[in-house]
């Protein structure tokens, strides 16, 4: 079982390294509406995937949270098709079960493979946030060079591909990404819906709704754009001041939290006789599984404090 598990690992690794372009590709044709492609030609992609990732696919697209779990690679950012995500969940779960049995060699080993089936979820939830807050960050510049393309003569689409092409990542791959989308055949409202769920942001569904009002009755879209920028931009710099403020908060939370399993572990491991009454006791796992949810609860509850919303 380790060594299946270690071979799905580094399997999943080489096919995101080796087929990067052909992952996008396909993400783009996902994403992008675009008609359904006939059997023919879904048969020969499926012939030339691996049998376990073709079966995979066949599965996972009777189901409903194939489509969601897609959704939440492509917010992360993740060169991962929904198959070759779950192989790689299976391997950190069996690797977690298998790493909690050899240190535990008892119940425990199961909070291992707990373990390895959520760190996998909380990576991408990681990566879907800190993708989103980059993604405000430059909103209030992306806005401005918006309506200033749009005040020089250029239409709608050369501003979005002058933002493409002049910003960082990752507005510049959104928006890139749009205008591959509109030169396939989609109109602006449909790229744009796409890029809206890709990116989860209330300030860019602002922004969206914007341009969907100006198509429908007209007007200026360069002097509401400049409107929403400077809103965005404000509330970007009150986000900023809120987070230098309870930064000692978060920070404290996150000591708190941590300490007591880095202190159990260093105990474990310059003393394990002493520290595995723990966990060969009943009591004794009673406590530890108490003390954990205590900690884990006190944890969420000091960020859920200390997260004001703007």
């Amino acid at each position: 079982m380790a060594g299946l598990s270690i071979i799905i690992l580094f399997w999943g690794a080489a096919r995101t390294i080796g087929g990067e372009s052909d992952l996008i590709q396909r993400r783009l044709g996902r994403y992008a509406a675009r008609e359904v492609e006939s059997p023919q030609l879904t048969a020969e992609k499926e012939q030339k995937a691996p049998p376990i990732v073709a079966g995979l696919n066949r599965a996972i697209a009777q189901q409903s949270f194939g489509e969601r779990m897609a959704t939440e690679l492509a917010r992360a950012d993740l060169k991962l098709t929904v198959s070759e995500y779950f192989l790689f969940n299976v391997a950190c779960m069996l690797i977690g079960f298998l790493g909690g049995l050899l240190l535990f060699r008892n119940v425990l080993a199961i909070v291992g493979g707990l373990l390895g089936f959520y760190v996998p979820r909380l990576y991408v939830k990681m990566r879907q946030r800190r993708r989103l807050i980059a993604f405000n960050n430059q909103l209030g510049d992306t806005i401005t060079l918006l309506a200033n393309s749009l005040r020089s003569g250029y239409s709608l689409l050369q501003s979005m591909e002058t933002v493409a092409k002049e910003l960082a990542p990752p507005v510049s791959e959104e928006f890139s990404r749009v205008v591959r989308e509109i030169g396939l055949g989609l109109s602006n409202q449909e790229a744009l819906n796409n890029l809206l769920r890709r990116v989860n942001s209330d300030d860019l569904d602002l922004m969206i709704t914007a341009i969907k009002v100006h198509h429908e009755v007209g007007g200026n879209l360069a002097e509401i754009l400049d409107t929403i920028g400077h809103t965005i931009r404000e509330r970007v710099r009150i986000k900023g001041e809120i987070r230098t403020i309870t930064s000692g908060q978060r920070i404290s939370g996150y000591v708190i939290a941590v300490l007591p399993f880095a202190l159990g572990s260093f105990l474990f491991m310059m003393n394990r006789e002493y520290m595995s009454v723990l966990f060969t006791d009943q009591c004794g796992l009673t406590m530890l599984i108490a003390a954990a949810m205590g900690m884990v609860a006190g944890f969420f509850i000091m960020r859920r404090i200390v997260a004001i919303e703007v």
